[in-house]
């Protein structure tokens, strides 16, 4: 059984959002790297852009995105090593390279030689015959192979720059994640992630240069998310056809955007579009919504609740929740699967709330506290737990407002205008209003003590499903 795992995780993976919770669940010691390149030829061209220095603009992007991981709830990592910071294991590692005759220096510029490692290609299947130059890799005639990637990139004006053995300079792109995971987990460890564009040259590149610079290096498990896409097309900078983080969740809730990005297998394209967006929106409002009815009715009763009060119809649908919910995540993390799992349970929530026949159940609080525990436990691993029901059924209740681009008076205003209509007998204005609303995206739900609003999907959207 292990005991601990150490996992090593560039920034731009999907599987962050549910990875590390899940295996502390399992009792696991997760030791969780994420490391950030803050220096590079991308990095500098920008800084020349914006007049600002490299480092100092890294650094304010680095801040930005662990915000914005915050704002997603996810989990921190154990340690959050940067390449400017660590210049000097990244030379140690060179070195060894060097030593070990698997690279060579030229003027300056210290060069990977493929040649000298036959095992290059054998995770992405590429053979060197597959690399030719001007395509993936970069053209220079002093290269011994046109696959060579450089480890030391000598300076060049205006540049930031290091001293070395091989004379001032930086370090090129791959040698800075081999060093920073050897530096946090040796040059053996259990998860290695990134997106699947990362396969070749970048994961080719770091096993290359790692079991170069140690022979027992090794990996157990790389783990490649799958692209997020609009319209089946990776979404991309270059592109221009992305949103951030902040834009997302300006108009969507972070837990409805969470909940969209699990909603997929993290190695499948994710295609991002407003229709999946509402469709995950109006599912979190219907979990929490649930479950802040269930803790409602609980709260009115101060009952402890034993196992063996609980039906046993209930315990089947509660064994079944946490059976999916282990296999599917044991099953290369199937989240989609994990999510769907919690169906049962949420209606069996609301048939002994709502039904003539679940609210005359024996053993009916008992149920319900079994089932809110069981159905928490899962939000809780999947990190879809919000610290207050209310609170957030509020926060979506604003969002949808926004989208809508209405106020909560003028949906109360057209309630007051539905009632005048209705006692009026004026059913087809009353039909026509709830419409409007519905178009927008406001569903009008109609009780005893009166009608209420909350967020649903634009009836031109479920039109689309």
């Amino acid at each position: 059984m292990i005991s601990a795992i150490l996992v090593m995780l560039v920034f731009t993976s999907i599987s962050i959002f549910f990875i590390g919770r899940y295996f502390k669940h399992l009792g696991l010691e997760v030791c969780y790297v994420r490391n950030f390149t803050d220096v590079d030829d991308k990095i500098i061209a920008r800084s020349k852009e914006l007049g600002e220095d490299p480092i100092s603009l890294s650094r304010r992007y680095c801040e930005e995105f662990c915000q914005d991981m915050v704002t997603l709830n996810c989990l921190p990592p154990t340690v959050e090593p940067k390449v400017s910071e660590h210049i000097t294991q990244i030379i140690d590692m060179i070195e060894k390279i060097l030593n070990n005759g698997y690279a060579y220096n030229v003027d300056g510029d210290v060069y990977f030689n493929v040649e000298n490692f036959p095992e290059y290609g054998k995770l992405s299947s590429r053979g060197l015959e597959d690399n030719r130059a001007g395509e993936r890799v970069a053209v220079d005639s002093r290269k011994k192979n046109p696959a060579d990637f450089a480890l030391w990139k000598s300076v060049k004006p205006g540049e930031p720059f290091w001293d070395s053995p091989w004379g001032p300079g930086r370090p090129g792109w791959h040698i800075e994640c081999s060093a920073m995971s050897e530096a946090y987990l040796g040059y053996s460890f259990d998860i290695h992630g990134g997106g699947i564009d990362l396969v070749f040259p970048h994961h080719e590149n770091e096993i290359a240069q790692s079991c170069a610079a140690c022979s027992k290096s090794d990996i157990s498990v790389w783990m490649h998310n799958g692209f997020v896409t609009i319209d089946s097309v990776k979404m991309s900078k270059s592109l221009g056809n992305f949103f951030t983080i902040r834009q997302v969740v300006d108009v969507y809730h972070p837990l409805a955007l969470r909940y969209f990005l699990m909603s997929a297998h993290y190695r499948s394209p994710m295609n991002y579009s407003n229709i999946h967006l509402e469709s995950a929106s109006d599912r979190v409002f219907y979990i929490y919504e649930t479950l802040h009815a269930c803790e409602s009715l609980l709260n009115q009763h101060d009952q402890t609740v034993r196992k063996d009060s609980v039906p046993s119809d209930t315990l089947s649908i509660i064994d079944n929740l946490y059976t999916v919910f282990l296999t599917s995540m044991s099953d290369d993390l199937h989240t989609p699967v994990a999510l769907a799992g919690l169906s049962d349970p949420l209606k069996l929530i609301n048939d002994l709330l709502h039904t003539r026949k679940g609210k005359k159940q024996q053993f009916r609080i008992e149920s319900l506290a079994a089932l809110n525990k069981s159905i928490g436990d899962v939000l809780t691993v999947l990190g879809l737990m919000p610290s207050s029901y209310s609170e957030v059924l509020q926060q979506l209740k604003e969002k949808a407002l926004k989208r809508a681009n209405v106020t909560e008076g003028e949906i109360l205003q057209k309630i007051e205008e539905r009632d005048a209509a209705r006692i009026q007998k004026e059913y087809a204005k009353s039909d026509d209003i709830r419409k409007d609303l519905a178009v927008l995206g406001i569903a009008l739900m109609d009780s005893p003590n009166g009608t209420t609003w909350r967020p649903t999907i634009p009836l031109p959207i479920q039109e689309q499903l």
